[in-house]
């Protein structure tokens, strides 16, 4: 089984119900950082205030001794009145009730050597066996205050029972009972808080991110909708300007991309009918004649007459499969350090001879290394030189030159030019911008085509550049560095 499976289980498919868990949960680890802070903090200043009660309880019993009067049992804060050389408590009052420290008093007595801030008080039943209270065995902070009898009267040292000469110690005990109800109090009504703010952080999250979707759900209703063969539909644009406008943007855009690739394969089909249909209906009708007349036929001219035509096909089927290679941008096979100048000057070389007397030079000789495949170099290059060839009057030049990163290709004709407004088309497939010439020496209006094509597909950019005289076709491509040895 897949790891991930147990995982798909419970994690929910729906964007509203992920959007309100992550809010929830998000708010829940909030929620719960506050939750720490807050108990904390109310613990921290409920023990400050039962400090400050107990200070008061302090200063009021001291006042009171040293006034002679022995303090009553009643008090909301648990003392003791220790004295050395005195078993029992002087006086005792609060929690303390349950030790009954008249037996024996339960907090140490003076000894001289400081007060303890801290004391754990004994089991009841050290005492009162029997007794057993709710402070008994537990460690308590203390707050305590010395009185020594030699600053009190006669009366006022019988009135509290102790030797003239003794040293008394008031201790309050400070109780947390009070600070840790009040946090278990808050801490319940921030986990009933918080859980009614999980729900509603949830339900509203879930109900915004489903009003925010309606429009992605009009979208993909609409965009099932399209079909290669008819993507004509287009989607709403909301006006508000928010990421789903940018969505409804770029999807109607891909349709309009994909309007225009349907089109254009539509045109191509019509185009590479039209160009099949021509030589095919040239290479039947010859045949056909032939073979109702054979004995009045020139057969070698009917021969020549095919052969041309079967040519042509043959032409047109390999750029028309080339064309398919690069519009599937099928991967090249491993890129080669090709000298572009090397390349010009084999190809003016071998150029084959036209029925026109034409010049054919290249006038560079420094290295201009660039990487790709050198045929499919070869290819471009043949199609500049084919073009120029068509149209030229008398020459053809190839410069070649690098230029900082790049390497520059020019192909200039002496021939009539291009006129300024069809300096894109002519690279547009079957176009002839002359469509009264035969079409058996005007080509296929697939080479312009190829060229650019090939150009762009390694990296590199064939434009027309203005001339006063003939056409000029600039080939500009990354410069690549000299192979080793070179």
């Amino acid at each position: 089984m897949n790891a991930t499976e147990p995982r798909r289980r419970w994690w929910p498919r729906s964007v509203r119900a992920r959007a309100a868990l992550a809010a929830a949960s998000t708010a829940a680890f909030i929620l719960l950082g506050i939750g720490w802070w807050v108990h904390h903090d109310v613990y921290r200043q409920s023990t400050q205030i039962a400090e400050e009660q107990a200070l008061e309880q302090l200063w009021s019993l001291r006042d009171q001794l040293t006034e002679g009067v022995v303090p009553v049992r009643t008090s909301a804060v648990p003392y003791e009145v220790v004295a050395t050389g005195r078993r029992t408590a002087v006086a005792y009052g609060g929690g303390m009730v349950a030790f009954a420290p008249g037996t024996r008093h339960v907090l140490p007595a003076p000894t001289g050597q400081g007060s303890p801030n801290f004391v754990r008080l004994p089991v009841n039943r050290d005492y009162n066996p029997g007794i057993r209270g709710d402070m008994a065995g537990g460690t308590y902070r203390v707050f305590s205050a010395d009185i020594s009898a030699k600053e009190l009267s006669s009366d006022e040292v019988a009135a509290l029972g102790v030797t003239a000469d003794a040293k008394l110690r008031v201790y309050v005990v400070v109780l947390p009972h009070t600070a840790e109800a009040i946090s278990r109090t808050s801490d319940r009504l921030l986990l009933r808080a918080g859980l009614v703010g999980l729900v509603l952080i949830a339900a509203v999250t879930y109900l915004a991110v489903r009003i925010a979707l309606r429009p992605v759900e009009a979208i993909r209703v609409l965009t099932a909708s399209v079909t290669a063969t008819d993507p004509r539909e287009r989607v709403t644009v909301p006006a508000t300007g928010h990421e789903i406008t940018a969505l409804a943007t770029t999807i109607n855009t891909t349709l309009q991309r994909l309007d225009n690739a349907a089109a254009q394969q539509r045109r191509f089909v019509a185009d590479a009918a039209h160009e099949l249909r021509s030589p095919l209906t040239t290479l039947l009708a010859s045949l056909e004649v032939a073979l109702a007349y054979p004995e009045r036929t020139d057969w070698p001219a009917a021969v020549t007459t095919a052969a041309r035509q079967t040519r042509r096909l043959q032409s047109l089927a390999e750029d028309l499969l080339l064309l398919a290679r690069l519009d599937t941008r099928t991967p090249t096979a491993r890129p080669e350090t090709v000298d572009l100048t090397a390349l010009a000057s084999r190809l003016t070389e071998q150029y084959p001879a036209t029925e026109r007397p034409l010049t054919l030079s290249c006038d560079s000789t420094a290295p201009a290394y660039v990487d790709g495949n050198p045929d499919e170099y070869e290819r471009l290059l043949r199609n500049l030189v084919d073009n120029a060839a068509r149209h030229a009057a008398h020459r053809i030049q190839i410069t070649v030159r690098n230029q900082d990163d790049w390497v520059v290709l020019t192909v200039h004709d002496d021939g009539p030019g291009v006129p300024a407004e069809d300096a894109e088309r002519i690279f547009e497939r079957f176009v002839r911008l002359d469509d009264a010439r035969s079409r058996d020496h005007g080509g296929t209006g697939l080479g312009l085509a190829i060229a650019r094509d090939l150009a762009h597909r390694h990296q590199g950019t064939l434009t027309l550049t203005p001339r006063t005289l003939g056409a000029c076709f600039r080939l500009r491509l990354p410069q690549a560095p000299a192979p080793a040895g070179q």
